[in-house]
């Protein structure tokens, strides 16, 4: 008989946050930004804690030049030459230190070989090569003990949350378990700091959500979907602007990168015509206004604030249908 867990999973979809008293007078009081030394690399990373996906439509070099003009990072995706990145990485040095050498630079151990990833060194990226060769193997985790592995396996920074499209994963908010599983073990060796923890959402109000819940970053990708800065033609179809957005597991993905799905395995992901909403600064800009607003209805100065001031209310109901 196979076992059952019989104990509710809640999902975003099913609370609430509860508004607390709050002395700060305006948004623009909120403080965004997060300092974090990793466990592993020991570097540091300063800057407001949102990563964009690194989806081949929205992880592009044009994504992340924006990006880091708000303190915030891209996870560039793998799919870009050699060349590229060398031209990238020459062109807009500030956008390399932590966004590169958390995606895009693992990513290249595994591709271009140990020898080419010294060339991004050489062009000012951060990387410990020992780690990005490990990283290079591990994938989204939705379990405590496998989030305590990777970070013992020399991870600093942990991608939680598998969606159900194999009938596998959990629902984001008991992921939360993972957080606090990532900190009992950079707490618990040599009192060094926490590793943190990522959380993948692709709904708009899920963002501060998974903030309240635990996680240290959000990652996008549907919400930067779209855009003049993701990759791909504007398709026009019965006079409406659209552009294609697909999960990196999709069959649009692996006809794209791999020639097709391969026979021991299935497409994971869908393939979906989003409507062109123009730059991405709005968007921006519409985040992190969204954040600001959630810290003050419970009365966080800080974003770190965040998790630890958050009491979730069950409901059965919190979106207004009619107008949609």
């Amino acid at each position: 008989m196979p076992r059952i867990d019989a104990d509710l999973k809640l999902d975003f979809k099913d609370v609430l946050l509860r508004p607390k008293r709050s002395s700060l007078r305006s948004r623009a009081e909120v403080d965004l930004e997060r300092t974090f030394t990793f466990r592993n690399s020991k570097q540091t990373y300063s800057g407001i804690p949102i990563i964009v996906a690194n989806m081949d439509t929205v992880g592009t070099f044009e994504m992340a030049a924006v990006m880091s003009q708000h303190s915030m990072f891209t996870a560039i995706h793998k799919h870009y030459a050699l060349d590229e990145w060398k031209l990238f990485a020459a062109n807009h040095p500030e956008c390399l230190p932590a966004a590169l050498w958390l995606q895009g630079m693992r990513r290249c151990v595994s591709r271009y070989g140990l020898l080419h990833s010294r060339i991004f060194v050489s062009q000012g990226v951060a990387c410990d090569c020992g780690l990005c060769a490990f990283l290079s193997q591990a994938g989204n985790v939705v379990t405590g003990e496998m989030v305590e592995e990777l970070i013992l396996s020399g991870a600093d920074i942990i991608k939680v949350g598998v969606g159900p499209a194999l009938g596998t994963g959990l629902p984001l908010l008991p992921l939360g378990l993972c957080f606090f599983a990532s900190r009992s073990v950079g707490s618990g060796c040599n009192s060094r700091p926490p590793s943190p923890s990522s959380l993948d959402s692709c709904i708009e109000e899920q963002a501060a959500a998974c903030v309240w819940a635990g996680a240290d970053f959000v990652m996008l990708g549907g919400m930067f979907s779209g855009h003049t800065e993701c990759a791909g033609e504007v398709i026009e179809k019965n006079g409406q602007k659209l552009k294609l957005f697909y999960g990196m597991s999709s069959e649009t993905a692996m006809k794209k990168h791999a020639g097709g799905v391969a026979e021991y395995r299935a497409s994971e992901g869908k393939t979906v015509e989003v409507p062109y909403k123009g730059d991405v600064e709005n968007t921006i800009l519409d985040i992190l206004g969204g954040l600001r607003s959630t810290c003050t209805y419970v009365g966080a100065a800080k974003l770190k604030e965040l998790s630890r001031r958050a009491t979730f209310i069950r409901v059965t109901q919190q979106h207004n249908t009619v107008f949609s």
